[in-house]
C-alpha cells in the first residue's frame, strides 16, 4: 500500500523550497529551485511541476493526496498570488489553477507564508491541541497568522491578519508597503537594525557594534553583542520588545488567544526578546486579559517550518 504524503511548497523571493511530508510531519524528500531567475510564471511552473513529477516517478511507494503552497500575498479564497512585491510575477497570478493543470487529480491550496507557519505550528509544532493562538513571524518583515477556535482567520477577502502593517507611530519610519510607522519597521530583523543604528548615533557609550559597518549589522550580531554584555544591544532588544508587547496587547483584544508564538530568526533569541515583550504586553492589557496569555518560541525553529507549514495546510484541507 502506498504511503500518503502531501507536497509542501514555500515560495520565497529568492528560492522555492519543496518537500514531501507524511502525516506525522516527517519530510521524506526535500529540494529547492531558484525563484528569482524566473521572470515569467510559465517556465517556473513547468520546472516546479517537473521536479515533483520526476521524484514521484522514482518513488512509486508514495501517493500524493494534496499540495499546499505558502507564498507572499497569497489569497486562500481565490487561489492566487496578488501583487507580491518580492516576486517577479506582477499583478494577480492564478497560482492554484495553473499548478493544478499539471496535477489535475490532486487538490492544490495556497495561503500566505505567515498563515502557513501558523498551520504548521498547530499540526506539527508547539500549538498542537491549542485552539486560539497567534503566530508572529519575525524575519526580514513581520508576518502573523491568527487561529480562532482551531481555524485560520482569513477575512472576507483572504488578507486578514496583517498585524505587521498596523501603525505604531503615525508618520514614523517608512515601510515597504508604502505606509509610515508600521510595526514591521520597528519589530523585525531589519527594524532592529534601524533601531540599533539610531541608538548608536544617539549615545556615546562603547559598543562592539560600532566596529561593524551599518549595512553589515544584523539582528544576530545585535543578539550576540547583548549576550556579550553590550548595554546598547540590550537597549535595542528592550525597545523592540516594548513595541511588540504594546501591539500584541491590541491583538489580544481582538481574538483573546491563550498563546502567542514567536517564529523566525529574531525569535531564536529566546528570553532576550520574549521577556521585554511579555512585560510590555502585560502593562498594556485590559485587566480582564492580564496573566492569561503565554508568549513562547515556536516549536518549529530548528526544522524547515515553511515546508511543513505548507504541507500542514494541505493535510488540514483534506481533513475538512
Amino acid at each position: 500500500m502506498a504511503k500518503q504524503i502531501t507536497v509542501g511548497i514555500d515560495i520565497g523571493g529568492t528560492n522555492t523550497a519543496i518537500g514531501f511530508v507524511d502525516r506525522n510531519g516527517t519530510c521524506v524528500f526535500e529540494t529547492s529551485i531558484p525563484t528569482k531567475e524566473y521572470a515569467d510564471i510559465t517556465p517556473y511552473l513547468k520546472n516546479l511541476a517537473g521536479i515533483i513529477q520526476k521524484e514521484l516517478a522514482n518513488k512509486p511507494d508514495l501517493q500524493v493526496v494534496g499540495i499546499g503552497v505558502g507564498a507572499p500575498n497569497a489569497n486562500y479564497h481565490r487561489g492566487t498570488i496578488e501583487e507580491a512585491p518580492n516576486l517577479s510575477w506582477k499583478g494577480t497570478v492564478q497560482f492554484c489553477s495553473l499548478l493544478g493543470n499539471y496535477f489535475p487529480t490532486i487538490p492544490v491550496t495556497i495561503t500566505n507564508d505567515a498563515n502557513a507557519a501558523a498551520m504548521g505550528e498547530m499540526i506539527y509544532g508547539a500549538a498542537q491541541g491549542i485552539r486560539d493562538f497567534i503566530v508572529i513571524t519575525l524575519g526580514t518583515g513581520l508576518g502573523s497568522g491568527i487561529v480562532v477556535n482551531g481555524d485560520l482567520v482569513y477575512g472576507h477577502d483572504g488578507f486578514a491578519g496583517e498585524v505587521g502593517h498596523t501603525t505604531v507611530f503615525p508618520n514614523g519610519r517608512q515601510c515597504g508597503c508604502g505606509k509610515k510607522g508600521c510595526l514591521e519597521t520597528y519589530v523585525s530583523a531589519t527594524g532592529m537594525v534601524r533601531t540599533m543604528a539610531e541608538i548608536l548615533c544617539n549615545s556615546n557609550k562603547p559598543s562592539k557594534l560600532r566596529d561593524i559597518p551599518y549595512n553589515e549589522i544584523t539582528a544576530l550580531a545585535i543578539e550576540l553583542a547583548y549576550k556579550d554584555g553590550d548595554e546598547l544591544a540590550k537597549e535595542c532588544f528592550e525597545y523592540t520588545g516594548q513595541i511588540l508587547g504594546l501591539k500584541l496587547a491590541d491583538a489580544v483584544c481582538h481574538t483573546s488567544p491563550s498563546h502567542i508564538f514567536l517564529f523566525g530568526g529574531v525569535a531564536k533569541a529566546g528570553k532576550l526578546i520574549i521577556e521585554p515583550t511579555k512585560r510590555a504586553m502585560e502593562e498594556n492589557l485590559l485587566p480582564i486579559f492580564k496573566q492569561k496569555i503565554t508568549i513562547a518560541q515556536s516549536g518549529l525553529l530548528n526544522v524547515n517550518a515553511a515546508v511543513l507549514g505548507a504541507s500542514a495546510l494541505a493535510w488540514n484541507e483534506l481533513e475538512k
